[in-house]
C-alpha cells in the first residue's frame, strides 16, 4: 500500500505542476502584454507633456508682450545673427559706439550683441533692420548730425 500511496502522491504532484505551469505561462504572456502597454502609455504621456510645455511656453511669450504684439504683427518677424551684425559693422568700418549711435544703444550693447552675451529686443531689432538698409553715405550723414 505505501507504494501505491507514494505513486499516487507523485502523480498528483506531477499533474499539479503541469497545471500550475500552464497557468503561469498565460499569466506571463499577459504580464508581457501589460508591460508593453504601460511602456507605450508612458511614451504617450511624455510626448503630451512635452507638447504641453511647448504650448505653455508659446502662450507665456505672447502674454508677456501684448503692447509690442501689434507692432510685430504689422511687420515681418525679424531674426538676429551676432556674426551678421559684426560683419555689417565691419563693412561700414564703424566703431561699436558709432554703430550703437545709429541704432540708439551704447557701444557696449553692440559688443554684447556681437559676442552673443545678449540679444536685442523687438524694437531694437526693427532699428537694426533700418540701419542695415543704410548705405555708407547715409550712415555718414546720420552720424554727422
Amino acid at each position: 500500500m505505501p507504494n501505491i500511496a507514494s505513486i499516487l502522491k507523485a502523480e498528483i504532484s506531477r499533474v499539479a505542476r503541469k497545471e500550475v505551469r500552464a497557468e503561469i505561462e498565460t499569466l506571463k504572456k499577459a504580464s508581457v502584454a501589460h508591460r508593453a502597454s504601460i511602456a507605450e502609455l508612458r511614451r504617450q504621456v511624455n510626448a503630451l507633456e512635452k507638447e504641453l510645455r511647448r504650448v505653455a511656453k508659446g502662450a507665456a511669450r505672447s502674454a508677456t508682450t501684448p503692447a509690442s504684439g501689434h507692432e510685430a504683427a504689422a511687420g515681418p518677424k525679424r531674426r538676429f545673427s551676432a556674426t551678421r551684425l559684426a560683419a555689417h559693422r565691419a563693412k561700414l568700418e564703424l566703431s561699436a559706439a558709432s554703430y550703437g549711435q545709429l541704432v540708439g544703444v551704447s557701444g557696449q550693447t553692440i559688443y554684447h550683441w556681437e559676442q552673443g552675451k545678449a540679444r536685442p529686443r523687438a524694437a531694437q531689432l526693427e532699428r537694426l533692420a533700418t540701419v542695415r538698409e543704410f548705405g555708407a553715405r547715409e550712415v555718414a550723414e546720420r552720424l554727422a548730425t
